[in-house]
C-alpha cells in the first residue's frame, strides 16, 4: 500500500488523478493530512463518502499512536512515547520556550552509531523512519497540546543522515506552504558527523541547522566516545563543515557533551578552540545526561562555567544548553528504554 502522507502534493495530484478523482480532491486531502492534521480519512468531512472508503482501502494512513506521556513538574516539557504500525516505539520531545514551541524528534527506531553516553544506541538500529513517521510526531504533539509548533530539531532516537533521503522528503514536506509551512531556518538536524553525507546535505542548499556532535578534540578522545570517528577523522570531519558553510552561508553549531574527567579540561577548551578559532559556529555544551548502563557522569557546575568562559573569552560564541525534561527520563533513548523493561518485567509505573 502507498504510504500517502509521504507524498508531495504535486505527488498526490497525480495519484488522484490516475483513481479519476479531481485535482481540488487531493488539494483537500493534502489540507486535511498537513494543515488540519487529521488522524485519519474518516475525519476528512468535505470529501465524498466513497473516495474515503477507497482511500481506506488502498493507502497506508500513518497515525501515531501516544503509548506513553511524562510532563515535568519542572518546566512543562513533555516526554512522548509513540507506537507505531508495526509496534515499534520511538520517542519525541515537546518544549516550551519563549520563543515558541518546539519538538525533537526521532528519525530511526533505536541507532547504529553507538555512541557511549546515549541511550539510544543500546539495542542497536532496528529500521529507519518513513517521512510520514517523522513528520507525524510534529502532527500527533501539535493535536494532544492544542498549541503551534515553530521550531523543530531533527535530534531524538536515531542517526538523521543515516536516513538521509527520508529526511530530506521530512524537511520538504514540513516546509511546503500547503501545509505547517515551518521555516527551513527553525529545523536543527544533529548528526555525529557522517562525512559523505554532510556534503551530500551542502550541495542541497538548504537553510536549515546543521548541529555536529563533537564531543572531543582529538580523534583519540572522539574515538573513545563515538565509533563514527574511526572512520572518518576530526580533519575530514571539520572540512566537510567547511564546506557546508561554503555552499550554505549558514553558521554551524558544535555540540559538546562534557563528560566528567573525559573532556572537560581546561587543556580541552583550549584544543577547542584552536579546532574552531576561524569557524563561523556556535558551541552549545551540553552537561551529559548518565544513563545506568555507562559510568559516565555529568561535569561539575564549577568545571562547565570555566569551560564556557574560557571559549568566551577566545571568542567563540557559546551556551550552556538548558535542561529540559531531566525529571522525566528527557535523554534520548531513556524513556523508551524503560517502558521495554517495564513491560519485560510485567508490569507499567504510571
Amino acid at each position: 500500500m502507498i504510504d500517502i502522507k509521504s507524498l508531495n502534493l504535486e505527488e498526490l495530484i497525480l495519484e488522484m488523478e490516475s483513481r479519476n478523482e479531481k485535482k481540488f480532491r487531493a488539494k483537500q486531502l493534502y489540507e486535511w493530512m498537513h494543515q488540519k492534521l487529521a488522524r485519519g480519512f474518516e475525519e476528512m468531512s468535505n470529501l465524498p463518502k466513497e473516495m474515503r472508503t477507497l482511500l481506506m482501502e488502498r493507502y497506508s494512513y500513518t497515525s501515531l499512536k501516544i503509548a506513553r506521556v511524562q510532563e515535568s513538574k519542572v518546566d512543562q516539557t513533555r516526554k512522548y512515547l509513540f507506537e507505531l504500525s508495526d509496534g515499534n516505539l520511538v520517542e519525541s520531545v515537546w518544549m516550551k520556550y519563549k520563543f515558541g514551541n518546539s519538538v525533537c524528534i526521532s528519525s530511526q527506531v533505536g541507532c547504529k552509531m553507538g555512541c557511549r553516553f546515549c541511550a539510544s544506541t543500546l539495542d542497536g538500529l532496528e529500521r529507519s523512519l518513513l517521512p510520514s513517521e517523522m513528520i507525524d510526531q510534529i502532527y500527533a504533539i501539535a493535536k494532544d497540546t492544542g498549541e503551534k509548533v515553530s521550531n523543530v530539531v531533527v535530534m531524538g532516537t536515531g542517526e538523521p543522515l543515516d536516513n538521509y533521503d527520508n529526511l530530506i522528503r521530512f524537511i520538504q514536506l514540513l516546509t511546503d506552504e500547503h501545509g505547517l509551512n515551518i521555516s527551513q531556518r527553525n529545523i536543527t538536524v544533529s548528526t555525529c558527523g557522517i562525512v559523505p553525507e554532510i556534503m551530500k546535505l551542502a550541495e542541497e542548499k538548504l537553510q536549515i541547522t546543521l548541529a555536529i556532535s563533537l564531543h572531543a578534540t582529538t580523534d583519540q578522545k572522539r574515538q573513545a566516545l563515538m565509533p563514527v570517528a574511526n572512520k572518518y577523522s576530526l580533519e575530514e570531519l571539520l572540512g566537510a563543515c567547511r564546506f557546508y558553510f561554503q555552499q550554505t552561508g549558514r553558521r554551524l553549531t558544535f555540540e559538546y557533551s562534557l563528560v566528567g574527567g573525559v573532556n572537560d579540561t581546561e587543556e580541552d577548551a583550549r584544543e577547542l578552540i584552536g579546532l574552531l578559532r576561524h569557524f563561523n559556529c556556535h558551541v552549545n555544551l551540553i552537561p551529559v545526561n548518565p544513563i545506568k548502563e555507562r559510568e559516565y557522569v555529568e561535569s561539575a557546575n564549577a568545571q562547565i562555567q570555566a569551560f564556557k568562559n574560557k571559549l568566551e573569552k577566545n571568542g567563540i560564541n557559546v551556551t550552556i544548553r538548558r535542561e529540559m525534561g531531566r525529571d522525566i527520563d528527557g535523554a534520548c533513548g531513556q524513556l523508551r528504554r524503560r517502558h521495554s523493561e517495564e513491560q519485560q518485567s510485567g508490569g507499567i509505573r504510571r
